[in-house]
């Protein structure tokens, strides 16, 4: 399994502790930057991230800002990303069995290097229940995706 990651300034810290609990469990990280504390731009990481996602080269991308709201806006934008913010594992856990998630946002000041972990390993531990409702919902949530993009263009 290989997993891209991506933070700005915001989540350098967490970032570099997240990557060596992954490399502990034998997880293959891309590390999709940034590498140092000095102020960047969020969304520069969150497409890094997310683009190495929908190629295929990641199963799973991981994105970390000071709160995650950015960067998880930032990453939804991607045509096929579903980016949730989660600062608990029970929202980790839905992210991946409801929404069929396939990037996790976390806060770097919102969120301690502990609790990162067991998010992490909540949204790594569960798998997306396909059929039913659930099914139904991710499928009109990439209908919104799909129909939008397809707005303005001519026919």
């Amino acid at each position: 399994m290989k997993i891209a990651i991506g933070a700005d300034h915001g989540g350098f810290v967490l970032k570099k502790e997240i990557v060596q609990h992954l490399e502990a469990m034998d997880i293959e990280v891309i590390d999709c930057g940034t590498y140092s504390s000095r102020s960047v731009d969020y969304p520069d990481y969150a497409v890094a991230a997310a683009e190495k996602v929908t190629s295929g080269e990641a199963l799973f991308g991981i994105v970390i800002c000071g709160t995650g709201i950015g960067i998880s806006i930032s990453a939804n934008k991607v045509k096929g990303i579903r980016c949730a913010l989660c600062t608990d594992t029970y929202m980790a856990r839905m992210a991946r069995q409801h929404n069929d998630s396939n990037m996790l946002a976390l806060g770097g000041r919102v969120v301690g290097g502990g609790l990162a972990r067991d998010i992490v390993d909540a949204f790594l531990s569960f798998e997306f229940e396909t059929g039913g409702r659930h099914q139904t919902r991710v499928g009109k949530i990439m209908d919104i995706e799909k129909n939008r993009s397809l707005e303005g263009q001519d026919g």
